[in-house]
């Protein structure tokens, strides 16, 4: 897959989650745990192949151990990435999942160095970061992140927009590739305020990935207007898969259906159609 993305003058980046407290042992091997920042479970439930929807259980809460158990996963997955052809990693920050976890309040309830205060909170973000860095290199690593987003039972604060423009000073120092910030206020989440937005694209000198809800012409406009670098398509690429040519010749997208989301099989992934809109 990289060679072939190479082959056509491209470059790919590989996305890295750890779920933290997004996940059911029913989806794991024998043995396995859920952590997460705090003991809180995730609202909600999650399907399982043996069992269909479960209520997401109640993690256990990460020890010094496990933390650094996780930051080491992601730097050994980072490598192998780099060795598999592709230019580099995205860590995933955003939508709940564990670096996310430790930044938000609904999630992280710790009294030790890990939680609390700003600086704490974004600990687990910049010591997987620079385990990152120090793995492939800054030039190969981006974050992905979500402020206000409310996916997976995360909670705004009256502290997140200092707490991400911290963040995101953080990794302008250890000088990562890129930011690529996530509204998911297209689905009915908070808006991120467009101070915030504008204050993290001053501090941040590396490259700037706009997402969430765009079309050609919203991105047009705020590419035009200096907002970000680039703009990443996600669920229009889902049924879409000739989405980059049907961006540049004006023609009409088919709409996903939200329903096969996140289910097993090919419907809903592999069976839209190629140069067809509904």
């Amino acid at each position: 897959m990289t060679d072939g993305v190479h082959r056509s003058g491209g470059r790919i980046f590989v996305q890295f989650m750890h779920t933290g407290r997004v996940g059911h042992p029913a989806n794991l091997p024998a043995g396995a745990r859920i952590v997460a920042p705090s003991a809180i479970a995730a609202p909600g439930q999650m399907w399982t192949d043996s069992a269909g929807m479960q209520p997401h259980p109640v993690p256990a809460a990460m020890d010094e151990a496990d933390i650094a158990k996780a930051i080491g996963e992601f730097a050994a997955a980072a490598k192998r990435a780099v060795a598999a052809g592709f230019d580099g990693i995205e860590l995933h920050g955003a939508n709940g999942y564990l670096i996310d976890q430790f930044l938000n309040t609904a999630s992280n309830q710790r009294a030790d160095r890990w939680g609390g205060s700003l600086e704490n909170r974004i600990r687990f973000a910049v010591e997987v970061a620079k385990a990152a860095i120090a793995a492939i290199g800054a030039g190969r690593v981006g974050l992905r992140i979500s402020p206000y987003g409310v996916f997976n039972g995360m909670a705004p604060d009256a502290e997140m927009d200092a707490l991400y423009l911290r963040l995101v000073e953080e990794m302008n120092a250890l000088g990562i590739a890129y930011i690529h910030v996530v509204d998911h206020s297209s689905m009915g989440a908070p808006e991120p305020s467009p101070a915030l937005k504008a204050a993290i694209r001053a501090a941040f000198k590396g490259r700037y990935i706009l997402s969430g809800g765009y079309d050609a012409a919203r991105a047009t406009a705020d590419l035009d207007a200096g907002r970000g670098d680039l703009v990443a398509f996600g669920r229009p690429f889902i049924s879409n898969p000739d989405l980059v040519s049907k961006l540049a010749s004006g023609a009409a997208l088919a709409p996903a259906d939200p329903a096969t989301f996140y289910t097993p099989g090919e419907h809903g992934y592999t069976d839209y159609p190629v140069g067809v809109a509904a």
